[in-house]
């Protein structure tokens, strides 16, 4: 028998995906009842339950949230009246208002949505970000001195100042006024402002509790509007920077947020304001019928290089496309460039601006490509061996651009399954740094936690920034390893992988993928349906673009074969997959020649489950013989090294071996003069498939 580890012998490709799924309980007679009573089909009323819908009622709301009674936002925010008495007084005495902002897309764009509703509305006000490079997050004293210096009257926060106790208190010293709109999470403390705007302060009931920045802003804008009795051409331009700020901000599609953004989604593409038209055009949306033959290749390239459809966009067209052009002003460019965007009415002005956000995009691009590389060669060095006891990843270099690093962090999560706190150095004594989390660990509270060591910080439940003397690093680390040690079991450290439902591939078509219309707009908190099938054929895979693989999967159901092809972005390291596996994905819709086919985009991927059960416990006894093709064998599982080991023995003494996740066997009459074989390929892959079976009706 072959005794070495076919590990020794043979090049492993990369693990697959570190994931662990969790499917959704299927509820088939509640689903059915519930899509009898509400007109819908029992696939869509299934997904429904999973989000948490149960009665008729709930899922009509649901499916038209235009039929919302909402309450009066003067209702839900305490201080929302005197908010409004301040910018009415401000406006008729033409004090000075300015609006200070923040550098991603929820703060580009609601100081944007702020800066047209109060010119429209009579109002004398202006605007500052504070630098991303130089000063970090949030209101500063520098910028209150500023304003106090420039004859304001009155600043008004957005996206920022919950906790600016120090900036706000020195304002009211000066004998500012201060309104504060933010979305972020409540501070043990709150600044003294005269008002203060935010949802994290109001019921969780509330149908606004889940509004980002820029959608308080813009219940403030309309609120003012329609107090003024001004609302005549405002609504619609606000509601598109509403919802360009929303989904990018990753903000909840429910309660509200839903209802406007579905709203937002339609006007969109006819929207009048030159900035939002500009973004689209350079951005590369287009209609479907325009769309050039031949660019699959492109796309591959870059997958989300077309909007196909922008008469209804979808979310995830703006957060792939309209969003990062946004951010990447924010993260590297000056913020300026993008509220000049979404507040000039000159189209030739917002076309110039909006091709600076596409190179701006272009760079980042780059940046982060560079940047991810070099943190996952640092991690791999230096941490990847204690990952699994410290449960949280800290990772500081010099020379990194801070305006990336949230992305890189993000990437580092979905690689690793733990917390990522990433920081560079501002200068030899400082670092400045931002977070990103899993389910089961809450950021803001870990930055609570080790208040004492850092300097500014802020942030929610799935990120946060921060910032600290260097002097402090090896301490923080410590305190965070405490942290998620404390929140944190070494079962949560993998990516969790929703999964709604397991459909066969016969019945993925046009028809499914047109029920499913009915729960856009999908993003946070209503996400896209994840479906599996299990222990499909994989037929062909091809590595295309910028390590993307390309593939065409296969599941026989009642003894006919079903094929449909299938992307997987950013998978090149699990090249190849096994031949045989269990895949989780979305459906998504693939334009070429004129022609409108249905594909997979692969999400996870792992070993069927029934082969997985057999490495785990191989049944008992765990060899036998079985018959294939006229011809007797036997096989069993080994322990060889650290994993057991299926083998495959024929009459002649030759012995296929094969470890779990191996695209490689090994094939011969002892270990020394083995051979390595492509176990996908056909001869071998059926073999293995019978001694499994065998193995499977042996136990």
């Amino acid at each position: 028998m072959l005794d070495r580890p076919v590990s020794e012998l043979s090049k492993p490709r990369r693990r697959l995906p570190n994931q662990r799924w969790q499917i959704y309980l299927q509820k088939p007679e509640f689903a059915q009842n519930l899509a009898g009573l509400t007109n819908i089909s029992p696939i869509v009323s299934q997904l429904l339950i999973n989000r948490g819908m149960e009665t008729p009622e709930q899922v009509q709301a649901f499916l038209n949230p235009e039929s919302l009674i909402l309450p009066s936002p003067l209702e839900d925010f305490p201080d929302l009246a005197i908010s409004l008495e301040l910018l009415q007084n401000a406006i008729a005495s033409q004090t000075k208002i300015a609006i200070c902002g923040d550098y991603d897309a929820d703060g580009m764009t609601s100081t944007a949505l702020l800066l047209r509703s109060l010119r429209t509305l009579g109002a004398q006000v202006d605007y500052a970000i504070p630098s991303r490079m130089h000063e970090g997050y949030g209101i500063n004293k520098r910028i209150v001195e500023e304003f106090h210096s420039e004859g304001v009257g009155l600043i008004l926060t957005v996206d920022n100042g919950i906790s600016a106790f120090e900036p706000v208190a020195r304002a009211r010293e000066l004998g500012l006024a201060v309104i504060i709109t933010d979305h972020h999470d409540i501070p043990q403390k709150l600044p003294p402002a005269n008002a203060i705007l935010n949802p994290k302060l109001i019921a969780e009931s509330s149908p606004y509790r889940g509004v980002a920045g820029v959608g308080v802003a813009y219940i403030l804008a309309v609120s003012l509007a329609q107090q003024l009795g001004e609302t005549k051409g405002l609504i619609q331009p606000m509601l598109a920077l509403f919802t360009l700020g929303t989904i990018a901000d990753l903000a909840p599609l429910t309660g509200v947020n839903r209802r406007w953004v579905k709203r937002g989604l339609q006007h969109l593409p006819k929207s009048n304001l030159p900035g939002v038209r500009a973004l689209i055009q350079v951005g590369g949306v287009q209609t479907r019928e325009n769309e050039r033959a031949g660019k699959d290749e492109e796309k591959l390239q870059n997958p989300k290089s077309k909007i196909q459809n922008p008469k209804s966009l979808k979310p995830e067209d703006i957060g792939f496309r309209l969003g990062p052009r946004i951010n990447a002003i924010g993260r590297i460019g000056n913020p300026q460039t993008v509220i000049e965007l979404l507040t000039t009415d000159d189209m030739g002005v917002a076309l110039e601006l909006a091709k600076q956000c596409e190179q701006t995009n272009t760079s980042r691009q780059l940046m982060c490509e560079q940047i991810e590389q070099e943190a996952i060669a640092y991690v791999e060095t230096e941490f990847v061996t204690s990952l699994q006891k410290d449960r949280v990843l800290v990772v500081v270099q010099p020379n990194w651009h801070h305006g990336v690093i949230g992305i890189v962090a993000s990437r580092l999560v979905e690689r690793y399954g733990v917390p990522v706190f990433i920081g560079t150095y501002e200068d030899e004594k400082h670092i400045r740094g931002s977070a990103r989390g899993i389910p089961e660990f809450h950021v803001f509270e870990a930055l609570e936690y080790c208040h004492d060591l850092l300097g500014k910080f802020g942030g929610h439940k799935a990120a946060g920034g921060f910032s600290l003397p260097a002097e402090n690093l090896e301490m923080l680390q410590s305190r965070l390893i405490e942290f998620a040690n404390q929140c944190l079991e070494p079962q949560h450290l993998k990516p969790l992988l929703k999964i709604d439902a397991e459909v066969n591939l016969n019945h993925i078509n046009q028809q499914l993928y047109q029920q499913l219309n009915a729960l856009h707009p999908c993003g946070m908190d209503n996400p896209d349906p994840v479906f599996w099938t299990p222990n499909v054929q994989v037929v062909e895979q091809k590595i295309v673009g910028k390590g993307h693989i390309k593939l065409t999967i296969a599941q026989t159901v009642d003894n006919q074969q079903y094929k449909i092809k299938a992307i997987a972005w950013r998978w090149g390291d699990y090249f190849q997959l096994p031949p045989r596996v269990d895949v989780a994905y979305k459906l998504r819709e693939n334009y070429f020649n004129g022609n409108t086919t249905i594909e997979l985009e692969l999400i996870g991927v792992r070993l069927p489950i029934q082969l997985q059960q057999f490495f785990a416990s191989p049944p008992t006894p765990s060899s036998t013989t079985f018959e294939y093709n006229q011809r007797h064998y036997t096989c069993g599982f080994y322990k060889n090294g650290i994993e057991a080991e299926l083998r495959i023995k024929n009459s002649e003494g030759k012995v296929l071996a094969m470890q779990p996740g191996h695209i490689i066997g090994l094939l011969g009459t002892n270990r020394q003069n083995a051979k390595e074989v492509d176990i996908s390929q056909p001869q071998y892959d059926n073999i293995i498939q019978a001694a499994l079976q065998a193995l499977s009706v042996k136990s």
